[in-house]
């Protein structure tokens, strides 16, 4: 019997990807931002398309579905009913939008249409937004069974969705609706701190243990009226999303006594409190909202989906904390993991597929389901561009290789097999680094990331090992870098008491310090031999060498540019920044070894190409 081929899509809002389904197994996904270089790209996903008929070997036409993540009518009747709610106020923000909606978002079918070049043989079908979250976090998750829980900015209405999810049928319960909504909440101090909607919601949280949870109850009492169950309404009168062109307007600004900081302009206390304190909000709001999710669904397990999942702070809390035995997190949480959410609601919720589940083993095939590339390839590009490398033909060998240059605190660039999908870098598109290096966390963020000091490292570390470095269970593992933990007790290192705000950065707090927050917590990703084998077997080298199992882990790209998906990519921000090595497959290069005007030429390309974030 012929393959069934289903083809799921997010696009035209934020972060636009495409995800394909064969017979139900994932064969391919990719956000759309990786081919355009352009970060969170919300255009049409043609060149993610593209790869995905490409990988499965097939055309538009051999498709049997394709889904969009949302209803665009259903979400085009909030934004009237919303603007005629607030008129005349944010008539600015209505004449912007209705000329866009006329002309392409209420006719996403046509536009599929053309975009694709073809029809799938069946129809084109819609999800609810939060169903397409629902889908993405319940169906490639290790359960049978499992309460679901969705939490993000918006979707059609819904804001935060509950609903369980059985065998290959998933059902949506409760919800919060907007203008309510704790993802807006969060971007609203966001935005409130100097940081891009959309983009600096992780920077809030790693701002928040710089500050003290001050203005909590002034949050609580004023802002956001947060009950037992979870559910909330928010004090409107605060805000300006909802029909206007800001998040935030004077009656918040003269609540906390000051106004928006201005992008790029110096931290102080006051906005590192402001941080903690909605970091801290935030926390418990999820604490309340997975608890009555338990009450309801009497499950004993939890997914998470939604750009609020994507907290590993609060995701941490929730585990440590909260009353599910596991909890499985969708590694593309956002709106790209919609594309892959959409797919699978079709397959199995609506055609009624049955579902194979493996307790101890995903479906998200370690979320590596973008390009790879091949030896030949990467060998034409590194010749054409006339970079000196050195090729390794034993793994072992290049696995010792990396192992020493790393030990010798070089700045390593790994770049290995298909590409992640999700916000995320979990070794395949990676900048490594010595945990155990003082230096390594400024090194990494002012000459390579070119970001704000502040900004934390996530390690990696070996799944059995995991428990000796981090306040964990022995069996817990984390391969999505989605958990943020305490480090043990044990590694900590007394510091001098006084410190404040961002003087806390240079205290060393553990033996392993370029990973350690400064309120002991690191964001870990655990590596096994099944999802990431090169990458551990690199790692278990290193671990001969110098007894740590721990290493740095960031995503490979600067600030203001999407993760690398080519060879290309790489060799330009390996070229463009102060990186020691780049190695990619089986390919090492050496900075040392490079011809000095290759480097400055294409460092002052390459940072004149990105505007910064």
């Amino acid at each position: 019997m012929a393959a069934k081929y289903i083809l799921g899509i997010s696009a035209f809002y934020h972060d636009s990807a495409a995800a394909l389904l064969r017979d139900g197994e994932i064969v391919a996904a990719a956000q759309e931002e990786r081919f355009t270089r352009k970060k969170h790209d919300a255009g049409f996903p043609g060149n993610a398309v593209a790869y995905c008929l490409e990988k499965a070997g097939i055309g538009v036409s051999d498709l049997d579905f394709v889904a969009f993540y949302d209803k665009p009518l259903l979400k085009f009747d909030r934004l009237m009913e919303t603007y005629l709610s607030y008129a005349p106020i944010g008539f600015q923000s209505f004449a912007k939008f209705l000329p866009m909606w006329l002309a392409e978002k209420l006719h996403i079918p046509r536009v599929l249409r053309r975009e694709l070049g073809g029809m799938p043989k069946n129809r084109f079908v819609f999800p609810e937004h939060h169903e397409s979250h629902a889908a993405s976090a319940f169906y490639p998750s290790p359960f049978d069974e499992a309460a679901v829980v969705t939490m993000d900015g918006v979707g059609e209405w819904a804001t935060t969705s509950i609903g369980v999810g059985e065998g290959n049928k998933l059902r949506l319960t409760h919800e919060v609706r907007f203008p309510h909504s704790l993802g807006l909440l969060y971007s609203a101090f966001t935005y409130y701190c100097g940081f891009r909607v959309n983009s600096g919601e992780y920077k809030l949280m790693g701002l928040a243990p710089y500050g003290e949870p001050n203005y909590v109850d002034k949050i609580l009492d004023n802002l956001i009226d947060l009950r037992d169950d979870g559910s909330y309404r928010l004090d409107m009168r605060y805000f300006h999303y909802a029909a206007g062109l800001r998040m935030t307007n004077d009656r918040f600004h003269n609540l906390f006594g000051a106004p928006n900081r201005a992008p790029e302009t110096e931290l102080n206390q006051f906005y590192m409190d402001v941080a903690a304190s909605i970091q801290k909000v935030t926390e418990e709001v999820m604490l309340r909202t997975v608890r009555f999710a338990h009450q309801v669904t009497g499950k004993k397990n939890l997914c998470l989906a939604g750009g609020v999942a994507l907290n590993c702070v609060g995701n941490g809390r929730l585990l440590r904390e909260g009353p599910f035995d596991k909890i499985w997190i969708q590694p593309a949480a956002g709106d790209a993991g919609g594309a892959l959410g959409a797919a699978q609601m079709v397959h199995y919720h609506l055609l009624g597929n049955e579902r194979s589940v493996q307790p101890e083993l995903d479906q998200q095939s370690a979320s590596l389901l973008g390009p790879s590339f091949g030896r030949d390839e990467i060998h034409r590009e590194l010749t054409e561009q006339g970079v000196a490398f050195e090729e390794y033909q034993d793994e072992n060998e290049l696995c010792d290789r990396v192992a020493d240059l790393i030990a010798s605190e070089n700045v390593i660039g790994w770049f290995q097999g298909r590409m992640e999908f999700g916000p995320r870098a979990l070794g395949s598109r990676s900048i490594i680094g010595d945990a155990r290096s003082p230096k390594m966390q400024k090194v990494m963020n002012l000459k390579i990331k070119f970001r704000e000091s502040f900004r934390p490292f996530a390690p990696i570390v070996l799944r059995d090992r995991a428990h000796e470095y981090f306040d964990i269970r022995e069996d817990q593992d984390s391969p999505y870098m989605l958990i943020v933990a305490p480090v043990r007790e044990e590694r900590r290192k007394q510091v001098e008491g006084g410190k404040f705000g961002l003087d806390k950065l240079n205290q060393l707090r553990s033996d392993v310090p370029a990973i350690t927050h400064v309120d002991y917590s690191a964001r870990l990703q655990t590596v096994d031999d099944e999802r990431n084998p090169r990458l551990a077997k690199m790692m278990k080298a290193f671990e001969k060498r110098t007894g740590s199992a721990v290493l740095i882990n960031t995503s490979f790209n600067i600030r203001g540019e999407p993760i690398v998906c080519t060879p290309a990519d790489a060799i330009r921000c390996f070229l463009g920044t102060d990186m020691d090595v780049l190695v990619v497959e089986n390919f090492v290069m050496l900075r040392t070894a490079q011809k000095p005007e290759l480097i400055q030429v294409d460092r002052e390309k390459y940072l004149a190409a990105f505007a910064l974030d």
